[in-house]
């Protein structure tokens, strides 16, 4: 058994979903005008995609709630492999590099990033009828009382080619990371430290934090609730880096003793889910904070829930 862990383990550190693409029977072709050192975006037939992330580690299907790692990619190109015939399969790619790390070696840019608060500045504010609004509103099905919220509160601007800006913000309010979703793709800018995305209800006395994955789940759970008076909306755009955790240590803190105070974790529903979720009930633990829960039941995240209920 320890055996197989350490074979577990190498195959995590050591396999590249983007060579796993490259190496795949009719293989995966890298889209190299849409893709970015952070965002690999791979294509195969009529409007097959994938999307690769975390550096080779990671990987999402933009067309689907479909995403996860190496081994959940093998499965979902072949869903009919049992997990012995995925270690089969993953051995062949051990310590193969892929080729984009050539196609895209060449960096374009010649001057430094912009900061990120001033790119952010830059960026039109949400507007009815636009493409970033119908993304949001036809194909995430969020409603419009929901975006109106997000930008009164200024956490989603529109970017370049129909994409959705989405900002994490420290506690002076300052823009410290920014967060891409768009049709056919997902990323961040770079430069950037994350610390949480974070959408406030309407009251004044907040008692609940509840804490998605993606910004989108995060508007996703709001609409659901009608966007509750004594809750802030929060996402942590995937893993939690260390300005993650004390930025939700810092607003546990802010609560801690009030009546009804609440840390709700509302990640995905999945193993990596339920291990954020594992995390955040240590870190309201730590603070005397009540945990609860939230898993959405229908689809892996509060996206698919709210679009299957809205579809109803």
């Amino acid at each position: 058994m320890a055996g197989q862990d350490t074979e577990l383990d190498e195959f995590r550190s050591r396999v590249s979903c983007a060579a796993l693409l490259e190496g795949w029977p009719l293989a995966w072709r890298l889209d190299r005008g849409g893709s970015t050192r952070r965002a690999l975006k791979y294509r195969r037939g009529e409007g097959e995609i994938v999307i690769v992330n975390h550096d080779g580690r990671g990987w999402w299907d933009p067309h689907s709630s479909a995403k996860g790692d190496v081994f959940d990619l093998v499965q979902h190109l072949d869903p009919n492999l049992n997990f012995g015939q995925v270690r089969q399969v993953l051995r062949r790619f051990v310590g193969i590099a892929p080729t984009f790390q050539a196609a895209l070696r060449v960096d374009r840019r010649t001057g430094p990033d912009r900061p990120l608060p001033a790119r952010w500045r830059a960026r039109p504010r949400l507007r009815q009828g636009f493409p970033v609004w119908r993304y949001l509103t036809q194909e995430r099905c969020l409603p419009a009382g929901v975006l109106q919220a997000a930008d009164a509160a200024d956490v989603v601007r529109e970017g370049p080619y129909g994409s959705a800006w989405f900002a994490h913000r420290g506690d002076t309010g300052q823009v410290s990371h920014i967060e891409i979703r768009g049709p056919d793709f997902k990323g961040s800018l770079r430069g950037g430290c994350k610390t949480l995305f974070r959408l406030p209800g309407a009251g004044q006395n907040v008692t609940r934090i509840v804490v998605t994955e993606a910004p989108i789940d995060a508007l996703s759970l709001a609409a659901i609730e009608d966007i509750r008076a004594d809750t802030i909306y929060a996402a942590t755009g995937g893993g939690m880096g260390p300005g993650t955790e004390q930025a939700i240590e810092r607003m546990l803190l802010a609560i801690a003793g009030r009546s009804g105070a609440t840390l709700a974790s509302a990640t995905d529903a999945n193993a990596a889910g339920d291990r954020y979720a594992e995390r955040h009930a240590e870190l309201a633990m730590a603070a005397s904070v009540p945990f609860a829960r939230l898993r959405p039941t229908i689809g892996t995240d509060w996206n698919d829930e709210l679009k299957h209920r809205r579809a109803a």
